[in-house]
């Protein structure tokens, strides 16, 4: 059944964010006003080493030597320019003695960033931190033995705050990826990149949280929620180490270096890192179709704490609560209800909200999963095939998630009691209408497509797929419950 719901669809709602030369996220902590802060430089001067006491492991069984050797080679230093508001005018006398007008034109002020990135194939394909990146207008690439090189942003997902980025290059050194579902707390990680532009940098420290969700991204300009399941280590991370690995110590990647939390803007004492596995489905998705293919539940969800387990007489205080499960939702139409609480996604422990957001955001819309849900004093195993934030079952084009993104507008089979008042066979039913091309339009709920220019509509996933094929200018045709017939013209 392919139907179309909101953005507003979607599982947990992040914080706002910030842009801005510096990236600071709010917290208050034992009274002290903490940050969150991204990692990436911009515009800034290198200033003083800043001096910062790391715990080195003195176990003899320890021995970081081979996994630093196989990383710092795949990581390179990511230096970004950007066009800043303003500018200037040149004074050229010679034009001002012959024309009496010295100005020249206009040059933009330009501004400069840098942060790390990560080496994931031989022939030039590249991961980073999405902040590392956005908005720059050229992007270049030094590697460790400091070839430097023009990049190219393939692809970048500012839900999880990742981007792919493509060099030319061959037989480039890189990066073997691990497995992050089996990252344990107290295991010893090293964190590699180029803090302060100090190039090919080694830290140590260990796991000392998974799961975190530090309210930093927000929600992506699409409406998809964030994902936020970082893991926490107490590896010394600084501004410029955005983008740079989280190995193990066989070397392997576990996670991408995205955020520290510090009251100076520099490490004091917490970093934060996208899990691999997400890191690896969203690449992946940007590869083969161009845009992240994320499924979504369809529910309205809270952590399970012991406030919520006595006020819902819940009989466990962990798991995640199912305030609300939408109407036309994967949940809702599997049999997800309201009160009960998911504990696993597949055959994996799920105890808070970022932990369910992490296993999801693995699978693609169109995937089903087994979902563990405690009912009153039932454990029920429930599958249910996700869908997008659209709530469609199938996967969408980058171009497909583009027209969605400037139609904003809710799609559904129409109603078959609306079909037969107004003798029509199909049809596709504009359900809910937010700011966007319809809206400017004029197209109001409940109208009735019946065809895109001379095609005729018969399902919301036709409409979709004719528009898909359209570009420029389109007239859409169609009628309301009420029997008037109206036509509508507008550019997609």
């Amino acid at each position: 059944m392919n139907r179309f719901y909101t953005i507003t669809f979607a599982a947990i709602v992040g914080a706002a964010v910030a842009l801005g030369s510096s990236y600071y996220f709010y917290t208050m902590s034992m009274d002290k006003l903490m940050t969150i802060e991204r990692l990436s430089e911009r515009s800034k001067s290198d200033g003083d080493a800043h001096r910062v006491n790391v715990m080195i492991p003195t176990e003899a069984s320890i021995d970081f030597v081979d996994a630093a050797s196989n990383t710092v080679n795949a990581v390179v230093h990511v230096k970004t320019t950007y066009e800043l508001d303003g500018g200037y005018y040149t004074y050229d006398p010679i034009r001002h003695f012959f024309f009496g007008d010295g100005l020249q034109q206009k040059r933009p002020r330009q501004g400069a960033g840098a942060g790390s990135g990560v080496i994931m194939s031989q022939d030039g394909y590249i991961v980073t931190n999405n902040h590392v990146i956005d908005g720059a207008s050229a992007v270049e690439v030094t590697l460790n033995e400091n070839r430097t090189y023009k990049a190219k942003v393939v692809g970048r997902d500012p839900s999880t705050d990742l981007a792919v980025l493509k060099i030319d290059g061959e037989n480039l050194p890189h990066i073997e990826f691990g497995n992050s579902d089996q990252v344990q707390v107290g295991e010893w990680v090293l964190a590699v990149g180029n803090p302060f532009n100090l190039e090919s940098t080694v830290t140590a420290g260990i796991v000392s949280a998974k799961g975190r969700d530090i309210n930093i991204l927000g929600n992506a300009p699409n409406g998809a929620s964030a994902v936020e399941s970082f893991i926490q280590t107490d590896a010394a991370v600084n501004p410029g180490n955005s983008g740079g690995a989280l190995v193990n110590t066989r070397g392997e990647l576990i996670g991408i270096n995205a955020a520290i939390k510090s009251n100076t803007g520099s490490y004091t004492g917490y970093s934060f890192a996208i899990p691999v596995n997400i890191v690896t489905k969203v690449v992946e998705d940007i590869l083969t179709f161009g845009t992240v293919q994320r499924g979504f539940l369809g529910v309205q969800i809270q952590n399970v704490n012991q406030e919520l387990a006595e006020r819902q007489d819940l009989d466990l205080i962990s798991g995640v609560y199912v305030a609300n499960a939408l109407d036309m939702g994967a949940a809702k139409d599997a049999g997800i209800q309201n009160g009960d609480v998911i504990t696993r996604v597949g055959d994996l422990e799920v105890k808070t909200v970022s932990e369910l957001q992490e296993q999801v955001s693995k699978y693609r819309p169109g995937d089903e999963v087994l979902l563990r849900v405690n009912r009153g004093c039932e454990k029920l195993t429930i599958p249910l095939v996700l869908r997008n934030q659209y709530g469609e079952e199938r996967l969408t084009s980058k171009k497909g998630m583009q027209i969605k993104e400037k139609l904003n507008a809710l799609f559904v089979d129409a109603d078959p009691e609306i079909l037969r008042t107004l003798k029509l066979k199909s049809g596709a039913q504009v359900k809910e209408v937010g700011q966007g091309k319809l809206k400017s339009a004029g197209i109001l709920p409940d109208f009735v497509i019946t065809k895109v220019d001379d095609v005729a509509i018969k399902s919301a996933d036709q409409l979709m797929k004719t528009l898909e094929s359209k570009s420029g200018g389109i007239l859409i045709e169609g009628y309301y419950p009420n029997g008037k017939r109206a036509y509508y013209g507008f550019g997609i």
